[in-house]
């Protein structure tokens, strides 16, 4: 048992050395100088303005007067999250008979210098001369990532016997500081994302005692810029939440926290840091002034370029196609707008592709093989007045290259399609076609496909531009529609011509019949007349006797 408690003891005495050791900094109960020899140690503030120096006494080594200087960061707290940070300077310093003492002064940007005299006396009267003495002093107060110059003379001040460092404090980055000093307590930040409700939960904690604390979102550059999400939490609320709603999760969208106190430092956690492929939306094109542009959502360092993508997958990059992207608006101006033509933006690791025109919304042109009466031909149907060229070009089996054999310029009007009618024996044989007097275009091959037919590229361009096939099924629409009208007119008509026929051979029918009925008699017969349905009666037969 006794062996137990020895090791928990030990245990925690190691922790607490690793606090305030090697994790942390030294922890000081109050400031003052210290020296050793048995002498005794008294500081006073000196004056601003020093007298002038004087010449070193004759035999006095000047080379070994201070020695083991080390400059240090301490720190003196008052109680919880009151802590202040103080420069230690430590020294060995050569007496003699005509140097009683040192001078150490501090300066800081901005501020005035700050100097201290330490005298040091024996406490009998013996003689102090040769002696090497150890001095401490940290009353000095610095701040945080503070640089200080520091400069130790001898008492009286002997020329060239000067000793001039500097040492920096550490900064608002040390745990041990962000804990303990109040100008270094942030806070600490926690989230919960919503992605279905597009919301951000943040929980703040460790924040600045007796004071409220301000939560807010931004964009990351080189400074936050504000969203206009803000939130300012209550130092009496116990719980210390917030609420955000957010458009997109961008890489540069962070949460930002700070006490409500003057110069305050902050916090910062980006919690979609790696969604780096959600910058690459916002494409935009203007028909009218044919330009396809992206203005990155937050600083990137990417590359922007125009490709054209393959039935693979493949999407190979257009010549004289690419910008350096950071902050700036990326614009491609002259641009044919095609279900190919895509955007591909490249950064140090990784490549995304964009297609703005995949669903053939803004596509302004068309090119198709087509098929009549056994015969292979070409139409170009585009919806804007353009210049096409087209090539003709030979696949073998040697390259998967096609080798341009004959080329061509096609103009089609507005709404209009142009045809190009083949004819003859050709294998292999792809044309591919692309928008003239534009800056970024893609080229479309269509290749014919069965090299039994027999095709020839003759009278390549028609004289008249055909009518494009959607004109086609109107008309054959339009006409048969015609044909429907006109039947039922005809039918309708025929049956008014039937209806009044049959009115005309009722009436004469039953006259015949009176006359019929007045004979009978005579002849002493049976006579079995149908009747007609036509004329109203709906019995079949009508039996007629003497």
């Amino acid at each position: 048992m006794v062996k137990m408690i020895l090791f928990v003891a030990l245990l925690m005495s190691s922790c607490c050395l690793g606090l305030n050791g090697a994790s942390g900094l030294e922890r000081i109960e109050k400031c003052g100088t210290k020296c050793s020899k048995g002498l005794r140690c008294k500081s006073k503030p000196d004056y601003i303005f020093h007298p002038v120096c004087q010449n070193p006494a004759e035999g006095l080594d000047t080379s070994s007067i201070f020695q083991n200087i080390s400059l240090s960061t301490v720190m003196r707290c008052e109680g919880r999250q009151k802590c202040s940070l103080h420069l230690r300077i430590h020294t060995t310093l050569q007496l003699s008979e005509s140097i009683t003492g040192l001078s150490i002064c501090t300066v800081t940007e901005g501020m005035m210098s700050n100097c201290q005299i330490i005298s040091l006396k024996r406490a009998s009267n013996q003689r102090q001369s040769g002696l090497q003495v150890e001095v401490e002093h940290d009353c000095t107060e610095i701040s945080p990532n503070q640089s200080v110059k520091v400069t130790m003379e001898t008492v009286p001040s002997y020329c060239g016997i000067t000793w001039i460092g500097t040492h920096k404090a550490p900064g608002c980055s040390s745990k041990d500081l962000q804990r303990n000093v109040p100008e270094c307590i942030t806070g600490r930040l926690s989230y919960n994302v919503n992605p279905q409700r597009k919301e951000l939960s943040v929980s703040v904690s460790d924040m600045l005692e007796d004071h409220n604390y301000h939560l807010r979102l931004c964009k990351k550059d080189f400074i936050c810029t504000d969203t206009g999400a803000y939130a300012l939490i209550k130092k009496e609320e116990p719980v210390k939440s917030a609420t955000f709603p957010f458009s997109r999760p961008l890489p540069c969208l962070c949460i930002e926290g700070w006490s409500a106190v003057t110069d305050a430092p902050r916090v910062q956690v980006c919690p979609f840091k790696e969604r780096v492929e959600e910058l690459w939306f916002g494409i935009n094109f203007d028909p009218l002034e044919e330009t396809l542009s992206w203005e990155p959502p937050c600083r990137v360092s990417a590359v922007v370029g125009l490709c054209q993508k393959r039935e693979d997958g493949l999407c190979m990059d257009l010549p004289h196609a690419s910008q350096n992207a950071s902050r700036a608006k990326i614009s491609f101006t002259k641009v044919d707008p095609h279900p190919q033509l895509c955007m591909k933006f490249t950064t140090w690791s990784q490549s995304w592709t964009r297609c703005p025109f995949a669903n053939a919304r803004f596509q302004a042109w068309e090119f198709a093989v087509t098929r009549y009466q056994g015969h292979e031909g070409v139409e170009i149907m585009s919806q804007i007045t353009a210049d096409f060229s087209v090539e003709l070009c030979a696949k073998s089996d040697e390259s998967d290259e096609c080798r341009i054999t004959n080329a061509h310029t096609v103009h089609v009007e507005k709404h209009q399609a142009a045809g190009l009618n083949l004819k003859g024996e050709f294998c292999n044989t792809c044309l591919q076609a692309k928008r003239m007097g534009v800056e970024f275009a893609v080229t479309v091959i269509r290749c014919l496909d069965d090299c039994n037919k027999s095709w020839s590229l003759s009278s390549v361009i028609s004289s008249q531009p055909s009518e494009p096939l959607t004109w086609v099924i109107v008309t054959v629409g339009v006409c048969l529609s015609g044909v429907i009208i006109i039947t039922l007119v005809l039918h309708i008509l025929l049956t008014v011509n039937q209806k009044r026929k049959q009115k005309r051979s009722c009436s004469s029918k039953k006259q015949i019949d009176a006359s019929i009925k007045s004979v009978v008699p005579a002849f002493h017969t049976q006579v079995l007349i149908p009747d007609s349905p036509s004329c109203g009666n709906t019995e079949k037969a009508v039996l007629i006797r003497d």
